[in-house]
């Protein structure tokens, strides 16, 4: 399955390269919320918030009500992503609330106790877990900090609560230079869950291989050039 991304960044759709340089940037909402109607589930995520410099509620607010949406950034409380919820949003992605950044062990990076009362509270059909991984490692609070943990090692700790894993490989994040297909690969025996990938994806090919393969997609900068079909 194909899922279209719309990354908001100070109150428009934005793409950027591996998370950092701007590329692309639209006002016209209504035009990318008609061409993204027909899909069963649109990605949605505020940069703002992630970056921890602002947010874009309102226009979450407003595409929630429109598209059917899983939607993250900045959610670190479980206050927000009920708020988030309340919106009309079908899921909310959280990322850097289920690490701890200042941890060098591996057996205490992840942070289930917020991962087991974030499910408690909303419920695990909910939530997506974001793994974000740059040169192999996680990465958290907008990509500016790394922690000694592995994507493998989180989603075996991670896997009780959610509903599904969001997995970006930030190092193609952007680039429309293809997503590794043997990550997906290594990671698809991992969990039962429903496993999403982003970071790189360029041509329907790529998507119908990772269908085959029980991998969902998440395209950003192929679909806004028009080099993908959406």
């Amino acid at each position: 399955m194909l899922i279209p991304s719309i990354d908001l960044m100070g109150g428009r759709i934005v793409q950027l390269i591996q998370g950092e340089r701007l590329e692309l940037a639209f006002d016209d909402f209504d035009y990318w919320i008609g061409r993204f109607s027909s899909y069963p589930l649109v990605q949605l995520i505020d940069l703002d918030a992630a970056m921890r410099q602002g947010d874009n509620r309102t226009l979450i607010e407003r595409i929630s009500r429109q598209l059917p949406c899983q939607v993250g950034g900045g959610i670190a409380t479980i206050e927000k992503a009920e708020g988030i919820l309340r919106t009309g949003a079908r899921r909310v992605i959280v990322g850097s609330a289920l690490f701890r950044a200042s941890s060098n062990d591996p057996a205490n990076a992840v942070n289930t106790e917020f991962a087991a009362a974030l499910s408690r509270a909303i419920g695990t059909k909910s939530i997506v877990c974001g793994v974000d991984t740059k040169q192999g490692q996680i990465a958290v609070k907008g990509w500016k900090e790394m922690i000694r943990l592995r994507p493998d090692e989180a989603i075996a700790q991670l896997e009780p609560f959610c509903a599904a894993f969001l997995y970006t490989h930030i190092d193609k994040e952007g680039t429309m230079q293809g997503f590794p297909i043997e990550v997906a690969k290594r990671l698809r025996p991992l969990t039962c869950r429903q496993l999403i990938v982003a970071g790189g994806i360029r041509e329907m090919a790529e998507v119908e291989t990772l269908d085959r393969m029980g991998v969902d997609a998440v395209a950003g900068m192929a679909v806004y050039t028009g080099t993908m079909p959406a």
